[in-house]
């Protein structure tokens, strides 16, 4: 009879370990599924906000646009104005700096 229980308990010790490697083999499958599920989660919602951003970022730097194109206007006008102004005082600036170099008024320094 001790051999029949031996062999019932040895019978019944195989079946939990069975049943633990089934369970064991579930519950790693269940957690790459899980896992799997997070990632598939994080990809959507990362391109969700990508889009959000494309989005907002297209709104946004048509303004910037308008301001740059408003700023090389006004800078190009200006730029011309500067020209022009050159151009016109031109030979006044020469003549000055000539009677600058040739008028030369030399003054003995002062006795110490």
């Amino acid at each position: 009879m001790s051999a029949q229980n031996s062999a019932g308990i040895q019978t019944l010790l195989d079946a939990e370990r069975e049943a633990s490697k089934i369970v064991q083999k579930f519950r790693t499958k269940r957690v790459k599924e899980a896992r799997d599920e997070a990632k598939k989660e994080i990809a959507e919602y990362k391109a969700q906000k990508e889009d959000e951003y494309r989005k907002f970022e297209a709104e946004h730097s048509k303004g910037n646009k308008d301001a740059e194109d408003e700023a090389n206007k006004d800078a190009d006008k200006q730029i011309k104005q500067i020209t022009e102004a050159g151009k016109s005082k031109q030979d006044a600036v020469v003549k000055k700096l000539l009677a600058a170099v040739f008028d030369v008024n030399p003054v003995a320094p002062a006795a110490a």
